[in-house]
């Protein structure tokens, strides 16, 4: 009988996942937020492991002797030094578009919260006060889509339903179900009124919105953010905001999180942070562990449906 680690918080022993892990002859162990020395114990006799977002760095796995198999139970794994887990034999799979409805639903009222200033109201209301300050419609406004991924996709359809125009940058167009203009960033950029990230985080798209980019915004423009923090240069981004250069940015996601007392985000009028919840809705939840528990069986079988790398040196580490 193997070991399975799962780390995922919204996973629990006898759930779904669960009995399908263990009717399949595994023993199942459950360890969530462990880092650096916790998570090479927590990591310590397993074959497989169901991860968040744990850092699993090449000095983690290096030590993870036994493991052959980890499926990040999302769809983003920067947090997965993949390079260091192909060079051990260590297959890496992930679950695009596991969660595109939820991100898609999210979006979409992120970009109500900013175009109705529904937060600003509330507070204000909860303050003793009754503040009625006119809104824009989203209906007639342009959004400019950062990436074109199942995530995008849902946002695009409903955004076309709400009435909006769509842009996008991508370097995969492909077909697309709705009426959307693939542009160039900068174009992307002048042309919004909205910008929504649904791009991963590679070297290419670190910082990929910095002072330059956000510069070519328009003033009255709101940045939005489900994908990943490190996306945005958060100085550059609170430079902005304050400096009136851009109206505002609804951030789901944080350079570091949860969010720093000395993030340079805080205190900032336009700026509201909310605590990585995109895809954290009961469905998502559960399609994502089950979905996680399948891939791994299926990678441990050595027939991964959705890998993110291809080890050469055999089955086992």
């Amino acid at each position: 009988m193997s070991e399975i680690l799962i780390t995922t918080d919204y996973s629990r022993p006898g759930d779904e996942a669960d009995a399908l892990l263990t009717r399949a002859g595994h023993r199942t162990r459950y360890v969530v937020g462990a880092r650096g020395d916790d998570l090479v114990a927590a990591l310590r006799g397993a074959t497989g492991a169901i991860v968040a977002n744990d850092p699993l760095t090449a000095e983690v796995l290096h030590q993870a002797t036994t493991l052959r198999a980890v499926v990040r139970s999302g769809v983003g794994y920067d947090s997965v030094d993949v390079a260091a887990a192909t060079r051990l034999g260590i297959r890496v799979s992930n679950l695009p578009g596991i969660n595109s409805n939820a991100v898609a639903e999210y979006t979409m009222g992120l970009l109500l919260v900013a175009a109705r200033g529904l937060v600003t109201s509330a507070v204000g209301v909860r303050a003793g006060s009754w503040p009625r300050r006119s809104g824009h419609e989203l209906r007639g406004a342009t959004l400019g889509l950062v990436g074109y991924g199942p995530s995008a996709r849902a946002v695009a359809r409903l955004a076309r339903a709400f009435g909006m125009r769509l842009l996008c940058t991508t370097n995969h167009p492909g077909r697309s179900e709705v009426d959307i203009e693939f542009v160039a960033l900068p174009h992307l950029l002048r042309e919004s009124d909205y910008v929504s990230l649904h791009t991963a985080l590679t070297p290419r798209t670190r910082h990929l919105l910095d002072a330059d980019a956000l510069a070519l915004m328009k003033p009255e423009a709101v940045l939005v953010n489900t994908a990943r923090g490190q996306i945005v240069d958060e100085l550059a981004l609170a430079d902005a905001v304050r400096g009136g250069r851009i109206a505002g940015a609804v951030l789901d996601v944080v350079g570091t999180e949860p969010l720093p007392p000395d993030s340079p985000l805080r205190g900032i009028e336009g700026i509201t942070v909310y605590p990585h919840m995109a895809g954290q809705t009961a469905e998502a939840r559960r399609a994502a562990a089950l979905g996680a528990a399948r891939e791994l069986l299926a990678a441990l079988r050595g027939e991964p449906r959705t890998p993110v790398n291809h080890p050469t040196n055999g089955e086992t580490p």
